[in-house]
């Protein structure tokens, strides 16, 4: 927990990219779109890149941290969830995927503040034993670009505390809860019937909860703001 005028310290989740390029060098990076550490900075918290480690660290990395995101990228490997490939799912990132589960299975187990946006969403789902579908349209715009769609809050929840009313929300992906994993309900939807967002369904479980969009490609604060308030922000 924070001390009294100490900014919450909020982990994030990375990449981990087998080449990339910066100046003279190309090199295996881990990586987080700057988007990701300027919106924890200005909702009031300090940002930690988590790239990816042995999961049996994850707990002992929890405990120093007073809240996790965990951030989006590439899709969920459908074996996770015991599902064959769709063609239009894409390749697996083993590493990752076994990290940030056990990031979230040890934020679950203490009650530590937890954020999943996009695949943080869908991987939180998978973790309770949830299911996804592997691929829906009208969700993303070109590659590389972000599309907008309007988001509903369900009433009563978390997220309607957050944000109570209907926004327009930067998004893209292709895939999306199917089956909730157990504790969870839907706390928002798209226009098309599609969860946008989900969180704890017992409120004394902790702060928990996912969202499909990308929040950190608009200026809406609100969710992050949340995040860090419950993570025990002064500010």
């Amino acid at each position: 927990m924070t001390t009294t005028g100490r900014r919450p310290l909020i982990g994030v989740s990375t990449y981990l990219e087998a080449g990339t390029r910066w100046g003279a060098w190309d090199l295996p990076a881990a990586l987080l779109p700057a988007g990701y550490p300027r919106l924890v900075q200005r909702a009031g918290g300090i940002a930690a890149m988590l790239p990816p480690d042995d999961p049996a660290h994850a707990a002992a990395v929890v405990a120093r941290l007073d809240g996790v995101v965990i951030a989006g990228g590439p899709d969920v490997d459908p074996a996770r969830y015991g599902a064959e490939r769709d063609p239009r799912t894409g390749p697996p990132a083993e590493a990752r995927d076994a990290w940030e589960l056990a990031l979230i299975e040890a934020a679950l187990a203490t009650g530590t503040p937890l954020l999943g946006i996009c695949r943080g969403m869908q991987l939180l789902n998978v973790a309770l034993g949830g299911t996804l579908v592997q691929h829906i349209d009208g969700h993303a715009e070109s590659p590389g670009v972000f599309g907008a769609h309007t988001v509903k809050p369900v009433p009563g929840t978390r997220y309607a505390d957050a944000v109570p009313e209907a926004t327009t929300v930067p998004t893209f992906h292709h895939q999306a809860v199917d089956r909730l994993g157990r504790g969870l309900m839907a706390s928002a939807y798209a226009e098309d019937g599609t969860v946008e967002a989900v969180e704890a369904e017992d409120p004394g479980s902790g702060w928990v909860l996912g969202v499909q969009w990308h929040p950190e490609m608009g200026e809406d604060l609100r969710v992050m703001r949340a995040l860090v308030a419950s993570s025990g922000s002064d500010t």
